[in-house]
């Protein structure tokens, strides 16, 4: 079954994403703060709901066991929100999902499970990709056109989604040890755990904004609400495929990019250059290849 999940938590934090961009105005500063308000309590009410229908409840103690990895979750989340109003979605998503790489390497060192010719490649390959993206996005001549949406692009830009890279491959790293490998924490006191300091994280953030006199508007706010929900749908399924067998996992889930990518090119007619493309290819053709040769073992 951990295959099933992880593939449904693909799909539904590829739509995730798309309605993350949507939801994304760079003119808007407190955007990001906004939308973690919105995960939050989405999260918060699936936890609740999920602990009534189930008739179980977690200590406060088991949160906090489990904060290190809520920590690392959500702090590359938030940076992730903040990237979305500089990038497009179609570059930002390939850079921030070669986290599971960076699981899979900590996964391989840590717990002994060292890396054939072809996970090695693998890894590379998403290396490569991400670096040579990176070069591409500093040398981009961007060109504004009267009404045209502006991003902002080159090296600061491009450290929000390797930031988020890097923070989320820890987290879900240590997501493996906690679930997986030393079975730490159950699955549901997981995700509630989870949930539930994410609507502790909005709570912060709407006591934030509502100190900085700022309110959200339905009309440039709503798509923040429906990332929410596939967000905490994918984040559902998404425990239980982890505690199956995490370094498999990992990188699989990582190719949400890839619905990401389609997405953005789809519905929000975003425009990349070959160069670009190629980068893009490579790094979603390294997580891939993670993906099915871990699967096929």
């Amino acid at each position: 079954m951990w295959f099933l999940f992880a593939l449904l938590s693909t799909l539904l934090w590829g739509g995730a994403d798309l309605f993350y961009k949507k939801g994304s105005v760079q003119e808007d500063t407190f955007s990001d703060v906004k939308t973690v308000v919105a995960v939050g309590f989405v999260m918060g009410a699936q936890a609740v709901f999920y602990m009534l229908l189930n008739g179980i409840s977690v200590s406060l103690l088991t949160m906090i066991k489990y904060t290190p990895v809520s920590f690392f979750y959500i702090l590359s989340m938030f940076i992730g929100y903040k990237g979305l109003r500089y990038l497009e979605l179609s570059v930002s998503s390939p850079l921030q999902n070669s986290s599971g790489a960076v699981t899979t390497i900590l996964l391989y060192i840590f717990i002994s499970d060292i890396p054939g010719a072809i996970e090695t490649a693998s890894i590379i390959i998403i290396l490569i990709g991400m670096l040579m993206l990176s070069v591409f996005e500093r040398k981009k001549n961007v060109i504004l056109k009267e009404g045209e949406e502006k991003y902002r692009y080159g090296a600061k830009a491009i450290l929000f989604p390797i930031a988020y890279c890097i923070i989320d491959g820890i987290g879900t790293f240590l997501d493996g040890l906690y679930l997986d490998e030393y079975s730490l924490i159950s699955e549901d006191d997981a995700l509630i755990s989870f949930e539930l300091t994410f609507l502790v994280c909005g709570v912060i953030a709407l006591i934030y904004l509502i100190k900085k006199k700022q309110k959200l508007v339905f009309k440039t706010d709503y798509s923040k609400g429906i990332a929410a929900l596939f967000e905490t749908a994918g984040q559902y399924f998404y425990v239980f495929a982890m505690s199956g067998r995490a370094v498999v996992v990992a990188p699989l889930v990582s190719s949400y990019c890839v619905f990401s990518v389609i997405f953005s090119r789809v519905f929000l007619k975003e425009k990349l250059d070959k160069k670009q493309y190629a980068a893009i290819a490579a790094v979603t053709l390294g997580i891939a290849m993670l993906g099915v040769c871990e699967s096929l073992l």
